[in-house]
């Protein structure tokens, strides 16, 4: 089965907007969960634009599903993970001042960074995924890690979709089939929703778990959030 992550990063930047506790941040999360999502993701930048670090702890007690934290891992960052232990830990390579996630590490360049990472997670019990694109080098560094997952960086297959599917799927098929024979576990994540959502699935059904967040959200606004949860997870049978 693969599970399904709500990323409630886009209701925390809601909140921000206008101060205040509207939407609540921990509400949401908890509706999430009780219709039926099997995780919540959170990512924290350094300027707290959305989720704030404050939300992370408030969130722990609560989560009862899997808890995935992602974000860049600076000082910051690593000593928040250590400190909530989440289920997992996604390391994105972020620059403090990305609108969102836009590429998958250089596992080769990183290599000995992300390996003591891995290392220093697995201390705290806590599942690593690290955020990657298909291409291969970057898979076989990875998977020399210790990592316990990669995460796809999706984009490309969502931007190539409308034109050709068939194509834009295949370096996804053969990445993940790659990390497989690898030993790592996959998910995948970024621009997936319910209209590539199912198809990325069928063609890689033994993904572990998606990450969405901006689409569902905004399809939220016109399905109400039980229902388009309902929606992302018949995608995902």
């Amino acid at each position: 089965m693969t599970k399904l992550s709500v990323n409630i990063n886009k209701i925390a930047t809601l909140r921000n907007a206008r101060g205040g506790n509207v939407p609540n941040v921990l509400q949401f999360a908890k509706d999430c969960q009780a219709f039926g999502a099997e995780g919540i993701t959170v990512h924290p930048r350094p300027d707290e634009r959305h989720i704030r670090y404050s939300d992370v702890y408030e969130l722990r007690p609560h989560i009862t599903t899997e808890f995935n934290i992602e974000g860049y891992p600076s000082d910051k960052f690593i000593n928040l993970v250590k400190t909530v232990v989440p289920t997992q830990v996604t390391l994105v390579p972020d620059a403090p001042d990305a609108i969102t996630s836009n590429a998958g590490w250089d596992c080769v360049s990183n290599y000995d960074f992300l390996k003591d990472l891995v290392n220093s997670f697995h201390e705290k019990n806590i599942r690593v995924s690290i955020f990657v694109g298909t291409e291969t080098e970057n898979i076989l560094a990875a998977s020399e890690t210790g990592t316990d997952r990669i995460e796809l960086y999706t984009e490309p297959y969502a931007s190539n979709f409308a034109k050709d599917k068939a194509c834009a799927i295949k370096p996804f098929i053969e990445a993940a089939q790659k990390a497989r024979e690898c030993g790592l576990e996959v998910n995948a994540g970024h621009d997936l929703n319910l209209d590539n959502l199912a198809y990325m699935h069928k063609n890689i059904p033994f993904l572990k778990e998606v990450s969405i967040g901006h689409a569902l959200i905004a399809d939220a606004l016109y399905f109400g959030l039980k229902n388009t949860i309902e929606k992302y997870k018949n995608a995902l049978k």
